[in-house]
């Protein structure tokens, strides 16, 4: 009876949604949307025809009613499957208490087929160079090339510019850290602002002076202090073309560790600041200092409107190989592009450094002597012995023979007869003396060449940018394309070693408690944002000046620019001076402190029923009414959860998601009492999992218990419980059973001593069965969809450093091998919690606390296994601690890594590489793969991985090293912290796959995967009030958008554009959308993902409720070019892969 029953309420159902679906055919058919910008790259230059649209649009429409049919049945079967397991599954579902919307086990997912067609065809595109073939050509042998040591000799016949004379640019550029051995300021004070003072002075003094400069974090400091004359001085600096800004970033970011998300925050603080304070766009970027160069990087600044860049830290016979070939210059294009839309021209510096002895030419005895800083007298001189001699009309002839001689031979490593030749170095150009040393020397040499014909160059100071203009129109003037002068290449340049077997694959792990902090303080900016630029418009539709006047504003620039500086290539990584890391830290946790606040403040605002009531509230307090749950002390410790004291009064809980769809996520507190209820907003008792709070190892708390419960949030929304002291039948403690320990524990919990227990632990839900040995450490999983057991093997392991001189430091990784097993002597005390909602296995080792959780439930949080490790290696000396994954997949020697959580880049372990050599970033992830199944690490902060042996991924947590590296920080890593690192394990069956396609340089996440990561990347915001206040009402939920954006459309962020004058706010906001690019050779049964696929379409009008969009226009990723024909879009169509910038305006309604 009661099946029929529900069968007559989901048929009817099935009928409603038909008709409802056909009358939205009939309605939007009638409308013609306009297309959203064109796929990549640029924008459309002119309208498809209207019949054209309309037949797309109706074929659109019909797929979509295809697909909501598909669901339906999908729907059936599975309600259907669930009648008929009854209560088979009942142990892991819970009722979330959250009205209507979809649970995860009543559907699969809906993926359109055409959105699986990228993955296949992706890969099949065709480059002239592919970075993975040309590490199996080379030899990485190091052979002696002469002058130029890691090259070879070069030579030319004089007659070679007797058609086209040489043209050359010499660059001045100063090269200024955010922070390296001096704190920012402490550099700002001593040298940085003295190279712009006297810049201002010098160039003035002769207009064939140029000067180049790249941290916008530098120039607005010193902006903030100098007088308008200055700033008069400058912009007619950039005016006429003697001062360059390049690239335009906050920082000169690192691109190994960073993820995406700051690499565009920090691009758009420093482009919009340039707009609004100099009304300059950068056109060419510059990246001579980061330690090796990610294709992420070249994407965003393609993305950002820029046509050509330049980069310097590549492997040296890398660098040896594309100059034997040529190939220095070239467009560099994404591994996923099936045509060209991505392609950015890039030139790679060829020699050792950016330094002046190594950029005029191969032979830096030579390039030395004309770094006129180092003439005799001076604080540097030349290491080679030969010093620099002052120029004047008896050695002029001489020195500028020789110096065209390094000009020339340099030239023959290109294509063109255009020549770069940049001329600075790190903080030069601070003192007035070395302005005129340098300029007025080479002013002289200039003069000479120029003025002999049998030298046939043409040679001058020039920026970066007229370096690749005249490179532009060489390649035009000899009749050619640009895409036939110079090759394609695909792929990125990691590992980077500068010499010898010097890889720099240890920075990708240094100082890691900063690498995770850097991800909390991005999870709370992106969420801050949103709720802010939300809550921004509920102000000011409401009045509400006490929100409106505060200095959330300020704060949030703040934040921006302090991650922002975190970005830079000696901070993120993990390589500055000790005190100087403590400056970086101190910036991001007082950054914590004021997002807290405004997601606090704005959160408030978002769900008070009564928003003039908002100042009353707010007025109480200098901190939030609303408090995160966790709490962190200091800018070096970990965060603690706050104790909610309970009481018969309910206490109001917010849970904010941050992330774009519907979401069910365990969300844990702490409380004053075991004796709890947790109510919905509709006042129904949720079910909970009272666990005990552990003070030590075998010490529970007596006055703290940890609750969890399921919650279904909206998208980007906020929804509300009540959590009081009260008796519940929902309330289910956890059991304890206590393994290799005689300790006997005392309290409310069920606890049991397993002495002499035989056999393994086990945890289990609906998806799997995990296996532990007797040291707590997972051995197996076992997939209950097939029964298959499958070894997942997790040990710890270390690594030594080598006995040779050079040893590892921060920067370089040199072991003394392969990793040695991670010993104990007995086996460790091992902690099983065992719960409805969660079961866990910790185990205490003397240098990790490591847990395995494992979540009851059906949806996302229950497929993957959480892994938690806390490490303290605060007492061992010269070792770097390791966690490694053993597997029966058969990976060939083939692993996966991530770049900047945006792209996956395909590995090979090479054995006629060091094991330093083996070692690759990961951002978000790895992964290694099989015909039948893929293992991936997700993880929640950035580190080095490797995969040595078959089926093995190995990931480096943390280091300490007591020596330098020789890289100039002149200090080893010893100031380690606790650090937690927080992971997922995800093993996912594969099918219909073809092994010729495991051969391709391209390779993609499945939508599980993607979404997994953003769980542990985006968790949820438990918030509580300060202080319980009777009076308080709060409403239900907060939901901004009608319905969750498709499952591949991530919303990076939805950033608050600061006002054109003074220093507030806009209406205005960046609403920045990313495509992600995914493989359907995964099941896409039962996945738990709430959210469908749409070809990469979202209907404008569809997308808010309660907002209405006033206006929503394209634009490049940093705001800083619209398109000519930019209008308002009422449809957003994004490719696969694309990041695409709006600019929206909100209205509340």
């Amino acid at each position: 009876m009661k099946l029929s029953r529900q069968f007559t309420v989901f048929g009817s159902a099935i009928f409603c949604v038909v008709i409802f679906s056909l009358y939205l055919m009939l309605d939007r058919g009638h409308l013609d949307y306009p297309r959203g910008p064109r796929r990549e790259g640029s924008f459309p230059q002119g309208q498809l025809s209207m019949l054209q649209e309309k037949i797309d649009h109706l074929e659109r429409l019909l797929a979509e009613n295809n697909e909501i049919i598909s669901n339906i049945r999908d729907s059936v079967i599975n309600l259907s499957e669930s009648v008929e397991d009854g209560a088979k599954s009942s142990q892991g579902n819970f009722s979330p208490g959250a009205g209507s919307r979809l649970l995860p086990s009543q559907l699969s997912l809906p993926v359109h087929p055409e959105d699986c067609h990228f993955a296949t065809r992706s890969g099949s595109q065709h480059s002239d160079v592919q970075m993975l073939d040309v590490y199996s050509l080379i030899p990485f042998d190091n052979p002696d090339g002469g002058v130029w040591k890691q090259g070879f000799d070069i030579t030319y016949e004089s007659h070679e510019w007797d058609d086209e004379p040489l043209q050359v640019f010499v660059v001045p550029h100063s090269h200024n850290d955010p922070g390296w051995l001096k704190t920012f300021n402490d550099y700002f004070r001593d040298k940085t602002q003295y190279i712009f003072n006297n810049m201002v002075v010098k160039l003035k003094e002769d207009s064939r002076r140029k000067f180049m400069w790249s941290e916008i974090s530098y120039l607005s400091k010193w902006w903030d202090i100098i007088d308008i004359q200055k700033k008069d001085a400058v912009k007619s600096l950039l005016e006429n073309g003697q001062f360059e800004i390049v690239t335009g970033g906050w920082v000169m970011a690192d691109e190994a560790t960073p993820h995406y998300f700051a690499l565009i925050d920090q691009l758009i603080e420093g482009h919009q600041w340039l707009e609004k304070n100099l009304g300059v766009k950068p056109r060419s970027g510059w990246a001579i200092d980061p330690f090796g160069h990610s294709p992420t990087m070249t994407y965003l600044l393609k993305r950002a409107g820029f046509s050509h860049m330049l980069i310097q830290r590549v492997h040296y016979s890398i660098k040896k190989h594309f100059a034997q070939h040529k190939t220095l210059e070239f467009f560099w294009r994404q591994n996923w592009d099936l045509g060209s839309v991505t392609d950015i021209f890039c030139h790679m510096m060829p020699f050792y450094s950016y330094d002046i002895p190594h950029t005029c030419g191969p032979d830096p005895k030579i390039c030395c002597q004309f770094d006129f800083k180092r003439l005799p007298g001076g604080r540097i001189g030349c290491p080679w012995g030969v010093p620099p001699e002052t120029i004047y009309p008896g050695n002029v002839q001489s020195r500028a023979q020789m110096l065209l001689d390094q000009y020339r031979k340099k030239s023959k490593l290109f294509r063109t007869k255009v020549l770069l030749a940049p001329l600075g170095d790190d903080f030069r150009y601070c003192e007035n003396t070395e302005w005129d040393l340098q300029f007025k020397n080479y002013q002289q040499l200039f003069d000479y060449m120029n003025s002999q014909p049998k030298f046939k160059v043409k040679i001058q100071f020039g920026t970066l940018s007229d370096y690749f203009d005249a490179l532009d129109e060489a390649t035009r003037d000899v009749g050619k394309n640009q895409q036939s002068a110079f090759p394609v290449v695909s792929g990125d340049f990691f590992t980077y070693a500068d010499r010898d077997d010097h890889y720099w694959s240890g920075y990708f792990t240094s100082r890691p408690f900063y690498k995770r902090m850097d991800r909390i303080i991005e999870s709370h900016l992106r969420a801050a944002e949103i709720l802010y630029y939300f809550a921004l418009r509920q102000a000011q539709r409401y009045k509400i000046s006490a929100f409106l006047s505060s200095s959330h504003y300020t704060a949030l620039t703040e934040a921006r620019r302090n991650l922002g500086l975190f970005q830079h290539h000696d901070a993120i990584t993990g390589t500055a001076k000790d005190w100087v890391v403590v400056d970086y830290g101190t910036r991001l946790f007082h950054s914590l402190m004021v997002l807290e606040k405004i997601i606090g403040d704005s959160a408030f605002l978002l769900i008070l029923k009564d928003k003039n009531a908002y100042s009353s509230y707010s007025t109480q307090s200098s901190e939030s009414f609303l408090k995160m749950d966790l709490k962190q002390k200091s800018q070096d410790s970990l965060p603690q959860k706050n104790v909610l004291s309970l009481s018969a009064e309910p206490r109001y809980l917010v849970v904010f998601n941050p992330l774009e769809q519907d979401r069910l996520s365990v969300v844990s507190v702490y409380v004053s009492s075991p004796t709890v209820q947790v109510l919905s907003a509709s006042g129904k008792p949720v079910e909970i999992q009272i666990s005990a709070v552990w003070d030590a190892a075998s010490t529970a708390s007596q006055t703290a218990y940890e609750i969890s419960f399921l919650a279904h949030l909206p998208p980007l929304g906020l929804e509300v419980y009540k959590i009081l002291e009260s008796a519940s039948s929902k309330s289910h403690l956890a059991n304890y059973f206590l393994y290799n320990s005689e300790t006997e524990i005392k309290g409310i919990f069920s606890i049991k001593n397993m002495r002499g227990a035989p056999g393994d632990i086990t945890l289990e839900n609906p998806y799997m069965t995990l296996q532990f040995g007797q040291a707590g450490l997972m051995k197996k999983i076992i997939t209950k969809e097939d029964g298959k057991h499958h070894e997942v093997n997790l040990q710890f392991s270390w690594y030594g450093t080598t006995n040779k001189r050079d040893k590892s430091g921060a920067y370089l990784f040199l072991p003394d091998g392969s990793s040695k097993p991670y010993v104990y002597t007995a086996l460790p005390f091992v902690r099983v919690t065992r719960g409805r909602i969660y079961s866990e296995v910790t185990c205490f080792f003397e240098h990790i606390t490591h847990s395995v959780r494992l979540y009851h439930m059906r949806g996302i949080e229950g497929q993957s296994v959480e892994v938690s490790n806390v490490v303290d290696i605060r007492k061992v000396y010269n070792r770097e601690i390791a966690m490694r994954i053993s597997s029966d997949i058969n990976s060939q020697n083939r692993f996966y890594t991530d770049l900047n959580g945006y792209q996956i880049q395909p590995r090979m372990t090479m054995s006629k590489l060091p094991v330093q050599a083996n070692v690759y970033p990961m951002t978000t992830m790895a992964y290694i793969q099989d015909a039948t199944r893929r293992l991936t690490l997700l993880s929640a902060q950035s580190l080095g991985v490797s995969s040595f042996t078959n089926g093995q991924i190995e990931v480096i947590m943390d280091r300490r090293l007591m020596q330098d590296d020789n890289r100039g920080l002149g200090q080893g890593v010893h100031d380690n912290k606790i650090t937690p690192n927080l992971f997922r394990i995800l093993l996912e069956k594969r099918s219909n796959v073809k092994m010729e396609e495991e051969k391709h340089a391209v390779s993609y996440p499945s939508l599980l995967s993607h979404t997994a990561s953003s769980f542990l990347n985006h968790p949820v915001f438990p918030m509580t009030e300060k202080f319980s206040l009777p009076t308080l009402e709060l409403l239900g939920e907060f939901s901004p958008l009608l319905s969750s954006l498709p499952c591949d459309m991530h919303l990076v962020n939805l950033r608050t554009i600061e006002s054109k004058v003074g220093s507030g706010y806009s209406d205005e906001a960046a609403f920045i959308l990313h495509r992600k690019g995914f493989d359907c050779q995964f099941s896409s049964r039962d996945t738990g993902l709430l959210c469908s696929t749409t070809q990469g379409k979202i209907l404008v009008q569809k997308l808010f409720n309660k907002f209405t969009v006033e206006s929503l226009t394209p634009s490049s990723l940093s705001l800083m070019h619209s398109p000519p024909d930019a209008q308002n879009v009422s449809e957003i169509s994004l490719s696969p892969m694309e990041i695409s910038t709006f600019r929206i305006r909100l209205r509340w309604t």
